[in-house]
This record gives C-alpha cells, sequence and structure tokens, in this order.
C-alpha cells in the first residue's frame, strides 16, 4: 500500500483510531471524533463493562487486565474525552479509598504500607489526563521522587526485594506519567519533576532503548515484541512514542531501536501485534500475528516525527 492507502486503511479502525490519526498524521483536532470515543466501538465496550460501583473487574488491580486500573490506562490510551464523568468519578474514588501510607497507591488490602512504581506512574499518567485536581495527585508525585535511584532511572522491585539497577518496564511508566502531570499544566515540584524527567530518559537513552550498557547485549527479547496495550510493560516502540510525544529531538542512541521497527515493517507498509500479554481482558481489539491499526499508527507518528527532529 502506499502513504494515501495505509491512511484510509487507518481511517477504517475504530473511532479512537480515527481522531489520533486525523490529530497525529494529519494535522486536525477532531474534536467531534473524540466526542464519539465513549459511544461507539471500543471506548463503548470498556465503558460498558464499569460496575455499578465505579469499578472494573472485582477491584482496583485485580484481575489483570479487566480491573479498573488496567481499564482506566485502556481508556486514556483511546484519548478518550478527558472529561468523561464517569471515569472521574472512578479516578476519585480510587484516591479516596485506595491511598498507601507512603502516598502512592496501594494494590489491596494487603498492601497498605507501600505503593507500586509502576502503578503509580500509570496512576499518574490516566488521572492526569482526565484532569484529576493537582492537589489530590500531590502525594503521588512525591511518592515518585522518592523513589529515583542511583542510575536515574525507577524499579518498582525496590519495595519488594530491593533493587539496586532500574527497570526499563518500570522507567517508562513513571516517565508517561510525570510528562502527563506537567502537560496538564501543573506546576508542584516542577523543577524537581522536570530533572527527574531528565535523568530517566538518559536511563533509557544509555541503554539505546533495549541493550545493555555494559555488554551491549539484548537485555530482553520481550523488549523487540511490539505488543499492544502494553500494561505494564516495555518495548521498544512504547518508549519511542514516548519521546516522539513528548517532543523529544532525535538522539543516535535511539538508532538501533528505530533499526529494529523499520525492519518489523510489512511488506505493504503496515506493521503487527506481535504479542498479547497473558491475562483476562474485556475483549481483543486486534490480534497478535496481524496487521495492527495501533503499532501502524505509532510507528508512523514516530518515524514522522524523528525525520523532522533529527539535526
Amino acid at each position: 500500500m502506499d502513504k494515501e492507502q495505509i491512511l484510509e486503511w487507518l481511517l477504517k479502525g475504530d473511532v479512537s483510531i480515527q481522531y489520533q490519526v486525523y490529530r497525529d498524521l494529519l494535522g486536525t483536532n477532531r474534536k467531534d471524533l473524540q466526542e464519539r470515543i465513549a459511544y461507539e466501538g471500543w471506548g463503548k465496550q470498556f465503558l460498558s463493562k464499569r460496575k455499578p460501583n465505579g469499578n472494573w473487574g472485582d477491584r482496583f488491580y485485580q484481575p489483570k487486565w479487566i480491573s479498573t486500573h488496567y481499564t482506566l490506562l485502556d481508556l486514556r490510551n483511546l484519548n478518550l474525552s478527558p472529561t468523561h464523568k464517569l471515569v472521574k468519578e472512578s479516578i476519585a474514588q480510587v484516591l479516596k479509598t485506595s491511598k498507601a501510607e507512603d502516598g502512592g497507591i496501594q494494590l489491596g488490602p494487603s498492601t497498605s504500607h507501600h505503593s507500586d512504581v509502576c502503578v503509580n506512574g500509570m496512576f499518574l499518567n490516566y488521572a492526569s489526563y482526565f484532569n484529576t485536581p493537582e492537589k489530590e495527585l500531590q502525594s503521588i508525585v512525591d511518592s515518585l521522587l522518592n523513589e529515583i535511584m542511583p542510575d536515574g532511572g525507577f524499579n518498582c522491585r525496590t519495595t519488594r526485594s530491593g533493587a539496586s539497577h532500574s527497570s526499563l518496564h518500570s522507567t517508562i511508566s513513571v516517565l508517561e506519567g510525570l510528562w502527563e502531570f506537567q502537560k496538564a499544566g501543573f506546576t508542584y515540584k516542577k523543577d524537581d519533576i522536570s530533572t527527574a524527567i531528565k535523568s530517566a530518559e538518559e536511563f533509557m537513552l544509555i541503554h539505546r532503548l533495549f541493550l545493555s550498557d555494559r555488554t551491549g547485549k539484548i537485555i530482553r527479547k520481550d523488549f523487540l515484541k511490539l505488543a499492544y496495550p502494553s500494561r505494564w510493560k516495555y518495548d521498544i516502540l512504547r518508549a519511542l512514542d514516548y519521546f516522539q510525544k513528548a517532543e523529544r529531538k532525535w538522539d543516535k542512541r535511539m538508532d538501533d531501536a528505530v533499526t529494529m521497527i523499520l525492519k518489523k515493517r510489512n511488506k505493504e507498509g503496515t506493521w503487527n501485534v506481535q504479542a498479547a500479554h497473558p491475562g483476562k481482558v474485556h475483549f481483543t481489539m486486534e490480534k497478535a500475528g496481524k496487521p495492527s491499526r495501533w503499532n501502524t499508527l505509532r510507528a508512523i507518528r514516530v518515524l514522522r516525527h524523528f525525520e523532522r527532529n533529527k539535526n
């Protein structure tokens, strides 16, 4: 397919895909499409699973991937309207009932003392996107800033097994959350957050997004699989999509990851969903092993961004 045919194919997808194609590839913010996400397709399906008590699944974090937490993350990634009333109510309920003693969000009744860095990052991401009051999120920001590791990144295992090296999984989730908090216009600990973002980005770049900084070998082969939804897991397309969303300029240390993305392009100009993370789902958006509008959209916007920002 040529470029026009790929765009036509993308625009035949879910309304959430259509909205992001117009916004990111065609330069038009179609608010009418964004408003339709709640009433059509995937957005409607996710919202229909919300229980009268404001939860999805059994509770905040159980079971994966149909819990309140992961459904809210899915809705954020669909770009549901940030003013959606029921979603905002569910987030407010989590903040009221699920704060841990360290200021983050507890995963369940047995984890009241310590929260999880990855989950705090993801929560901050969607809570900021859905315009949660800044004051309600300050303790989560504090909790995250207290978890910066000496190498500049983050690792959720610090509270469980005393990890001494940052994790790309944790770092990308925290980066997305801190960036979304600042994008919302919040100013709480602005300088500290900017410093944390810079150090976490550098941690990822030192690893060339998927390689050991000591041996140069691939850290985990799973980092090269283009899964979607990403959940809490890291992969190179998620990382590059973060950098384009944050409007970062090209860094030569991204080159290996971009080369890998290009190698994964189908001859038709699309990208597949290469894997699905095991767990319960509300429904399947796209089948693994098949051409993916999600991954094609994300790959194209990444490549376009860095073509424009290489100098």
